[in-house]
């Protein structure tokens, strides 16, 4: 029995007037118009000073000038909107810099708490000794993004987390303690700031450290209790409530960010604090495969991190380097094996999926709560009737729920020409003992070469073990997002659920739901009655906003601007330096 049946609270409500998704569409239209209004209010160099001190209560870090430079000569749309980096740095600020420098050096002085170190002097970058063959594309990535602006970095050196999972996770109190002390920390004062570093910055990070291991090793174990929901208050359900049941679907795990199935607050659903249940719902949390942690404040850089981990977000490397790459073959391409990016109305009206079983390691049966498991599960072998809200066949202006087995969902009228198509891949791994079970459950299928995605109208995207590489490049293809996740990355204020992409709970009980409103119909044997141009218009809406927000330069600019503020934070002068605009 697979972990949380695909259940729907339909009560006191069976039937509504319009469809949920109508409102969420239009609410997420007003919600980004409001962001996208305040994140650039600058039209000048002194004027983003201003506002910079408004929102951060502190002068700019030196050679703020050349950053703004950097992000104008790159037609950057965001120029003073990165209060979400403001976060992440936050609690370090209630550390002195010569702290944050000898916890960097004790991160890195020992191979085994995986690690890389990045050493900048004299505006060149070098990459420790002892990182590990596989990950030197990673650092040479990161390393990549900042060769152009290099040198107005200052000495300093960077760990920079090689794992996929998250490393830092600060129990509440400790956090919001440091949260309160940073918030005080070096607020705008009177004393004039000195647009420049510490000359002697270069021996202040070069001593000797005896090996040490700075990381508790969980991994393979349930890391929810002492880990993911540390963070979260002592009075929440996620400290105060354990799910023994896990074949019942939560309802008030999941209620406060939705409306019934559909997830309505994006930001909100990261959060494990309101939703117990997560312990067993994805393999970060149930089994990862190389979970090192800290309970205390670690200056470790991540790609992505989970709700409540104190990591801090850098763009991520496998983007940056194109590990995976929207290169479709032109749309004029005659070639037997070309794979253009058709126009939406000529895919398949079909929601796609290949992937591994890489989510987490599967010990004693816990394969069976994790997401991609579930997923080709819901797909593939479902035997339990599926509330799918679909329109009311005695009034088509109204919607109703109705109960489908999955042989029902594959004649029913409005969704016949409605097929998913989810898989797993080649063999079954991170399975120990648990390798045949999951063999007989799941029909596995050969791998597919990338470009092929985009034949489809709908791209499922999931994270796994850690974030998920391939949403950007699904997010610049001419097909609609579904995307599931846990993790955060640098980006994640800037793009907006139902008006970028299409947002589906981690537990996956509003997917057939959520289908039907786009691809169902089905009257003209191609799947065009459905909301097809709703579908289309998502798809293309995130397409132009990936082309103008998430491109290389915006990762450049993001790591540019990260770097200075904590080339300040590092800096033992760090109440003394900062920019400001030279008297006229």
């Amino acid at each position: 029995m697979f972990l949380v049946r695909v259940a729907v609270d339909v009560t006191p409500k069976n039937e509504f007037d319009g469809h949920p998704i109508d409102m969420l569409m239009a609410e997420a239209t007003a919600l980004h118009t409001v962001w996208s209004q305040q994140t650039t209010t600058s039209r000048t160099l002194s004027e983003a000073v201003v506002e910079y001190r408004r929102r951060y209560k502190h002068q700019p870090p030196p050679h703020f000038d050349k950053w703004y430079e950097y992000a104008i000569s790159r037609k950057s749309l965001i120029i003073d909107d990165f209060d979400s980096m403001y976060e992440d740095l936050l609690p370090f600020w209630a550390f002195e810099p010569q702290d944050l420098r000898a916890r960097t050096r004790e991160i890195l002085s020992d191979p085994w708490n995986e690690v890389a170190e990045i050493t900048i002097r004299s505006g060149s970058a070098e990459i420790g000794e002892s990182l590990v063959p596989t990950h030197r594309w990673m650092v040479e990535g990161a390393i990549e993004m900042m060769k152009d602006f290099i040198g107005w970095l200052p000495d300093m050196d960077l760990a920079l987390n090689i794992n996929d999972e998250s490393r830092v996770a600060m129990p509440h109190e400790v956090l919001q303690n440091y949260r309160k002390i940073g918030a005080a920390a070096g607020r705008s004062n009177s004393i004039a700031k000195d647009n420049s570093w510490s000359t002697n910055r270069a021996q202040s990070w070069d001593w000797e450290e005896e090996p040490r291991r700075m990381f508790e090793d969980a991994s393979f174990t349930n890391t929810y209790y002492n880990y993911g929901s540390t963070s979260c208050p002592p009075d929440s359900p996620a400290r105060r409530r354990h799910i023994w049941d896990h074949r019942t679907l939560c309802t008030s795990c999941f209620s406060p960010h939705s409306i019934g199935p559909f997830l309505r607050n994006w930001t909100l659903s990261a959060s494990p604090c309101h939703q117990p249940d997560l312990a067993n719902l994805h393999g970060f949390y149930l089994s990862p495969g190389a979970f090192k942690t800290a309970h205390q404040p670690m200056p470790v850089f991540s790609q992505s991190k989970a709700h409540g981990y104190a990591d801090l977000l850098y763009p991520s490397p496998w983007n940056y380097m194109d590990k995976v790459k929207y290169d479709p073959s032109p749309a004029d391409g005659v070639a037997e094996n070309a794979r253009p990016d058709p126009p939406f109305s000529e895919k398949k009206n079909t929601l796609f999926w290949r992937g591994a079983t890489s989510e987490g390691v599967s010990i004693v049966g816990t394969w069976k709560g994790m997401a991609r498991q579930r997923l080709v599960h819901l797909a593939n072998n479902h035997t339990s009737d599926i509330p799918i809200l679909l329109p009311d066949p005695a009034n088509p202006l109204k919607q109703k729920y109705q109960f489908l087995s999955p042989n029902k969902i594959k004649s029913h009228p409005y969704l016949q020409n409605t097929t998913m198509d989810i898989a797993i891949v080649d063999l079954i791994v991170r399975c120990r003992d648990n390798c045949p079970p999951q063999e007989a459950e799941f029909g596995l299928v050969p791998p597919i070469e990338f470009q092929e995605h985009w034949r489809y109208r709908y791209l499922m995207d999931m994270d796994g073990a850690g974030f998920s590489g391939r949403f950007l490049p699904f997010l610049k293809s001419h097909s609609l997002v579904f995307k599931t996740a846990l993790f955060r990355e640098w980006y994640d204020t800037r793009i907006t659920a139902w008006r970028h992409f299409v947002p589906i709970d981690l537990r996956l009980h509003g997917l057939w739901s959520t289908l039907a409103y786009f691809a169902g119909g089905g009257k003209d044997g191609d799947g065009n009655a459905g909301r097809v141009k709703e579908a289309e218009t998502i798809a293309e809406q995130g397409r132009d906003w990936a082309e103008k927000v998430l491109r290389k330069e915006d990762m450049e600019i993001y790591f540019f601007r990260l770097l200075l503020e904590w080339g300040r934070l590092t800096d033992d002068r760090r109440d003394e330096i900062g920019f400001e605009m030279p008297d006229v």
